[in-house]
């Protein structure tokens, strides 16, 4: 029910031509019942009003009418008076079924209230079949009965019919009996029908006109929509690689312009980017073959360093100083070389993952073992923790050592000779190695720059271990091969912790990594190397904060 309802909404949020239609039939809609409205009052005011005249009019020549009909009264007899008031009545009716008013004559209480039947006999009210003397407002009684002119009021007779009636009322005389109150009463039911016709006609016109505006809108919306849309998936394959994608042209209005700069611009681009590709692929040619041909000088030169090293003792204290250095020295230059020759194969996408179930245990294990105579040298203690049941994982085990070994390598160097924690925590999904020491540590404005390239925390800082500054580049590379997050967390004086988490399954998408990155209590800034398809970003995985 909730995708149900929210799907509109997404709907409104991410399509222009819907939100167009929409706001344009909801003005329409607006529009149509403001004049419609409009009109109808205005054609129900003049219906009534011309209803009105018709009725005063009518209702003065009936009323003069009764008065000359009475007036030529002869016989003045109660029976004979009150047939002639029927009489009367009945031909102000009209005959038949169309008759076109009903008529009331009523007593006024004031001329009946002690009255002599002798001399002064009394009418009894006479009516149209249906109405009673309780049908008039009592308002409209005292009205006519305190002036000389006619009365005019609309009144709810509820008859049956549901239609208003006016009610005009007067007096008059009958020979003897005195004054009587006159009241023609005019239903208003055909008004009524044709106000119905109207609002009818009205409501219906509306309607298609509001489809028309909204049919119209989406023909408009769409005629411009379309071009912006058909820009955006040009754009969206762009991005995806498909550099020859273009705009197709339609005419010479603005929209063509625009598709025009569009493929202008794609042009522009793709000659920049294949310059681009060209250079780096240049570049990365440059760097294998230089890395290849220093090898061959590089191994005479070990190896007459080794002779050298090997003879320091027969050399005075600074030449047997001077060998050491040198061979130190070619195996840190052999070490840059391999490590140079592995970032092109990444570069050019020729690194392969040769992946199979190992228990990343087993590798930590192997890892601290071959640091062990370092951590040993520099004074720290490495502490690893591990659950009790195998933590398995479809990994290529030399990559993950070599990412590990970095690891582990750079926090005995920036350790400050304190323990070194390695935490190795696996669930259903993943699997996650941390290493955690206590030593420099990084500022949070460093954590993004981490694993650039032959960056440095601390310029003036000398290497101890000698590393070539591509150690967290590579490692980056390896855990983006197997589909993994490599975070940071750090703090000046507090250490830093880098925590590698790897899915159990190769190529199987991580959610969550077991192991958080900012150690419990802190609230640093991270960062995190979340998936091999997403550039280095701070933030991600489960301990982000």
């Amino acid at each position: 029910m909730r995708r149900v309802l929210l799907r509109p909404l997404a709907r409104w949020r991410s399509s222009l031509q819907t939100r167009v239609v929409a706001l344009t039939t909801a003005l329409g809609v607006v529009v149509v019942l403001g004049v419609g409205t409009f009109l109808l009052d205005g054609i129900a005011e003049g219906l009534l009003e011309d209803r009105q005249r018709v009725a005063v009019a009518d209702a003065a020549r009936s009323a003069a009418t009764a008065q000359s009909q009475f007036d030529a009264a002869t016989s003045t007899s109660t029976p004979e008076l009150e047939q002639l008031a029927g009489d009367v009545v009945s031909s102000l009716e009209g005959a038949g079924p169309d008759r076109v008013r009903s008529v009331l004559l009523l007593r006024t209480p004031a001329s009946a209230g002690g009255a002599d039947p002798v001399t002064q006999p009394v009418v009894r009210d006479v009516t149209s079949p249906g109405l009673s003397a309780d049908s008039v407002p009592a308002e409209l009684r005292a009205a006519v009965q305190g002036s000389d002119v006619q009365q005019l009021q609309l009144v709810d007779l509820r008859d049956g019919s549901g239609a208003p009636s006016l009610v005009v009322g007067s007096t008059v005389t009958l020979p003897r009996a005195g004054q009587y109150e006159l009241y023609l009463v005019y239903s208003l039911a055909s008004e009524q029908a044709t106000i119905g016709l109207v609002r009818a006609t009205f409501i219906g016109g509306g309607l298609a006109l509001v489809v028309l505006v909204g049919a119209v809108a989406w023909l408009v919306a769409r005629t411009v929509v379309q071009p912006v849309r058909d820009a955006a998936g040009t754009a969206e394959r762009l991005a995806a690689g498909h550099l020859d994608e273009r705009m197709r042209v339609r005419g010479s209005d603005d929209l063509a312009r625009l598709a025009r700069a569009f493929n202008a611009m794609a042009a522009g681009l793709q000659e920049q980017i294949e310059q681009l590709e060209e250079l780096s692929r240049l570049q990365r040619r440059f760097v294998s073959d230089v890395s290849h041909e220093l090898r061959t000088p590089l191994t005479t030169i070990r190896m007459a360093g080794e002779v050298l090293h090997d003879a320091r003792g027969d050399f005075d204290p600074a030449v047997a100083r001077s060998a050491e250095l040198l061979l130190t020295q070619l195996e840190r230059f052999d070490t840059l070389l391999s490590d140079l020759l592995e970032i092109s194969r990444f570069d050019a996408g020729a690194a392969a993952l040769e992946a199979d179930p190992q228990d990343v245990r087993a590798i930590v294990h192997r890892v601290v073992d071959f640091t062990a105579q370092l951590a040993e040298r520099r004074g720290s203690e490495v502490r690893v923790s591990e659950p009790h049941s195998p933590c398995t994982a479809e990994v290529d085990s030399r990559r993950i050592e070599r990412v590990l070994r970095n690891l582990l390598g750079n926090a005995v160097e920036h350790g400050e000779a304190r323990p070194i924690e390695v935490t190795v925590v696996c669930d259903e999904h993943a699997v996650a190695v941390g290493v955690r020491d206590h030593g420099v540590g990084l500022d949070p404005t460093q954590l993004p720059r981490v694993f650039d390239r032959f960056w440095r925390a601390d310029p003036a800082r000398a290497r101890t271990t000698g590393g070539s500054g591509l150690g967290l580049a590579i490692a980056l590379e390896d855990t983006r091969l197997h589909g993994g997050w490599l975070e940071v967390w750090g703090r000046p004086g507090r250490g830093c912790h880098f925590v590698l988490t790897l899915p159990r399954q190769a190529g199987r998408p991580l959610r969550a990594s077991p192991l958080p990155v900012v150690p419990a209590g802190w609230r640093e800034p991270v960062a995190a190397l979340p998936a091999p398809v997403v550039p280095p970003a701070v933030g991600g995985g489960s301990g982000t904060p």
